[in-house]
């Protein structure tokens, strides 16, 4: 059974839908997925017109663990007549939009696996079994697996001491906030250095001629991301047996070294088209792009018809009241723990010296006393599996991963089911 229905238990269906594809019926795996939401949807305060993936189309749901799987984005493409099209156009990064039309059919092929507008509450051990408690229209009801997949996303990160409100946003919350929002607005501010950050001020500098945008972060400009081919290796699968055997101090290093290819930097020619604004709003002499490097904001009060923050700098202590008409806080996101889903299991959780999660290798968590039942994480593994815990450049091989576990542990516990048998007929005999 799969909690949560983003791109990663997405990848995890289509994988089990292929093995069943071809498996002997007895050898078939039975699966349902559980979506809170009442259909599928990935990101979409931030499908902004024009913005681009940061991962190659070749990173889609299947193809790095099976290269002739029917749910890839060729596929897709062919499916929806525009495959020479793609090809003419000479990219390897299609658009955000694009490639959410490509997880939601997808999504479609898989439809009868997943659940929607179900939310799972519990998760607790029955025997050999695990039973979760979900929430849905017809009210509670509890299903039983043998495995359960947790995949909760991420949750939007807001600094301390501000609350999201009606002028006050997350970025994720970007073009849902500006939905019938009067075109007159007069000032932004933006909040954050990363690629979030960067489209969201590009967007609202370009849909609002109207208005001026104030770009607030501690950096003194944008930093380009390094997606350069020896620093993406951090990306490839065998990258993660790399990282998960390293000791921590091996670790931290590794995470030192590659944070700049996935945060707090933006893509380049982002940057360019930016500064390209900027300065050409200088050349004319009217400025409504503003770049506050080396800055932070202060404090942030809604006031119900706008926003007012102060921003300091952090070069001279100067502190600046600025009024706006929203503020949207592009400040990351924190993977979800999924230990509170767990109930009575959750002191049995097994956890590092630093209270961390002990996670397998094929993604399982050590939980004392649970049997053959697994409980798998799809997310929240940073901290032993590296920076694509919670990228899509992983979700194809990992799926593959995680399925390969399940079907090991089932044959194991057969193999062990079998030899009992065999052994109580014999004493009989």
């Amino acid at each position: 059974m799969g909690i949560g229905f983003g791109p990663a238990n997405l990848a995890l269906a289509i994988a089990l839908e292929e093995h069943d594809d071809s498996a002997p019926r007895d050898q078939a795996v039975t699966a349902l997925f559980l979506e809170r939401q009442p259909a599928f949807g990935w990101h979409r305060g931030m499908l902004i017109d024009g913005a681009t993936m940061q991962v190659s189309f070749l990173k889609d749901l299947a193809t790095l663990r099976n290269p002739t799987s029917r749910f890839g984005f060729v596929p897709y493409l062919h499916a929806r007549g525009r495959l020479v099209d793609f090809i003419n156009h000479k990219i390897l990064y299609p658009t955000r939009e694009e490639f959410h039309d490509y997880l939601e059919w997808a999504a479609a092929g898989v439809d009868h696996l997943v659940s929607y507008s179900s939310e799972a509450t519990e998760v607790r051990a029955v025997g050999d079994l695990l039973e979760v408690v979900v929430q849905g229209p017809g009210g509670s009801t509890v299903h039983r697996a043998r495995n359960v997949v947790v995949a909760c996303g991420l949750q939007p990160r807001m600094p301390d001491g501000v609350k999201a409100g009606a002028n006050v946003w997350h970025s994720s919350e970007l073009l849902n906030r500006l939905a019938g929002r009067s075109a007159q607005a007069r000032r932004f501010v933006v909040v954050g250095a990363g690629q979030s950050a960067a489209e969201a001020a590009e967007y609202l500098h370009r849909t609002y001629p109207q208005a001026e945008v104030e770009a607030v972060f501690a950096r003194y400009g944008y930093s380009p991301a390094d997606d350069s081919p020896y620093a993406n290796r951090v990306f490839d699968p065998e990258a993660v047996d790399v990282y998960y055997d390293a000791d921590q101090a091996a670790k931290d290093r590794l995470m030192a070294y590659h944070r700049n290819t996935n945060y707090a930097v933006v893509d380049l020619d982002l940057i360019e088209e930016l500064y390209r604004r900027a300065y050409q709003e200088k050349v004319r002499g009217h400025a409504r792009l503003h770049i506050r490097g080396v800055s932070e904001v202060t404090d942030v009060r809604d006031e119900g018809t706008g926003v007012t923050l102060r921003i300091r700098s952090q070069a001279t202590g100067a502190e600046e009241t600025v009024t706006a008409d929203a503020a949207v806080f592009a400040t990351g996101y924190d993977e979800q723990d999924p230990v509170p889903l767990l109930g009575p299991l959750a002191p049995y959780v097994s956890r590092d010296t630093d209270g961390r999660l002990r996670v397998g290798r094929d993604y399982r968590l050590s939980v004392e006393g649970l049997g053959d039942a697994g409980i798998y994480v799809q997310g929240g593994t940073e901290h032993t599996h590296g920076i694509t815990s919670s990228l899509l450049s992983m979700v194809a091989v990992r799926s593959g991963e995680i399925l390969r576990s399940v079907l090991e542990h089932r044959d194991a516990a057969k193999y062990r089911d079998d030899a009992s048998l065999a052994l109580e007929g014999a004493a009989h005999d």
